[in-house]
C-alpha cells in the first residue's frame, strides 16, 4: 500500500519508518522540501537513512496518494484544518488518518483548542469534506503510536470516524503494527473524547514521570 504522510515533525520520524518496515511505500508531504532538509536536522537525518523518505511539497505529496493507499494527518495542532484546506481536492476520496492533538502551545499549559463541543477531527472533516477522516493514535505519546510493546502489550488504540470501511483499514494498519486492543468508538464526533483525554495525558505523565504509557479500557 502506499501511504502519504502529511509532516515532518516527531510523529512522522517514527511512523513513516514503521509504515517502510511493513512494506509500504511510503511519500511524505512538507510545506517546503528545501527548508525542511536545511533546517530540520532530526528529519535530514532519517531522509539520509531511508532516501525514499525525501520529502516532497504538500501537493506533490498528495497527487502522489493512491487512492487505494491511505493519508496521514501528522501535521501539529489546531492549524491543521487551515493547512489541509487547500488540499481538499486532491484528498476527495482519500482515507485521511488524523494522528493531530488539538495542543495549543502559545497558552500556558498546553490548552486544548477546539474542546468538548468541538474536535480537531471534526473541524479536520470539515476541511476534507469529500474525505473519510478516521481519528486514532492521538492518546498516546508519539514513540508508542508505532510500537505499542514499548509499554506493554495491553493497552487500547481508539478508533473515531464515520465511514465504517475507512476506520476498517486503519484499523488493519494498526494492528499489523502490532496493536492487539482497537476499540471503535463511533463516528467522527466521537473524537471529542479521545482529543479531551489528552488533558489527562499530560497529568499522568506527569505523576509517572514518564510519557511512555497508554490507556485500558477494561471490560
Amino acid at each position: 500500500m502506499k501511504i502519504t504522510v502529511l509532516g515532518t515533525g516527531e510523529v512522522c520520524r517514527l511512523l513513516a519508518p514503521a509504515f517502510l518496515s511493513l512494506g509500504h511505500e511510503v511519500v511524505v508531504g512538507t510545506r517546503d522540501p528545501e527548508t525542511t532538509m536545511a533546517r530540520n536536522h532530526a528529519y535530514r537525518v532519517l531522509a539520509t537513512r531511508h532516501p525514499q523518505l525525501r520529502p516532497a511539497s504538500f501537493p506533490a505529496a498528495v497527487d502522489a496518494a493512491e487512492r487505494s493507499g491511505l493519508v496521514v494527518n501528522a501535521l501539529s495542532g489546531p492549524a491543521c484544518p487551515d493547512a489541509l484546506a487547500p488540499l481538499a481536492e486532491g484528498l476527495t476520496g482519500h482515507v485521511v488518518m488524523d494522528v493531530s492533538s488539538p495542543y495549543d502551545w502559545s497558552r500556558p499549559d498546553a490548552v486544548l483548542d477546539p474542546v468538548n463541543t468541538d474536535s480537531l477531527g471534526e473541524a479536520i472533516q470539515r476541511a476534507l469534506p469529500g474525505s473519510y477522516v478516521v481519528k486514532t493514535l492521538n492518546t498516546l505519546a508519539a514513540q508508542v503510536m508505532p510500537e505499542p510493546d514499548a509499554v506493554g502489550p495491553d493497552h487500547t488504540v481508539f478508533l473515531s470516524g464515520d465511514d465504517e470501511t475507512a476506520k476498517a483499514r486503519v484499523g488493519d494498519l494498526l494492528r499489523a503494527l502490532g496493536w492487539r486492543d482497537v476499540l471503535d468508538l463511533g463516528g467522527i464526533g466521537t473524537a471529542r473524547a479521545t482529543e479531551m483525554m489528552l488533558r489527562m495525558w499530560i497529568d499522568a505523565s506527569r505523576a509517572l514521570g514518564t510519557h511512555l504509557f497508554g490507556f485500558k479500557i477494561v471490560r
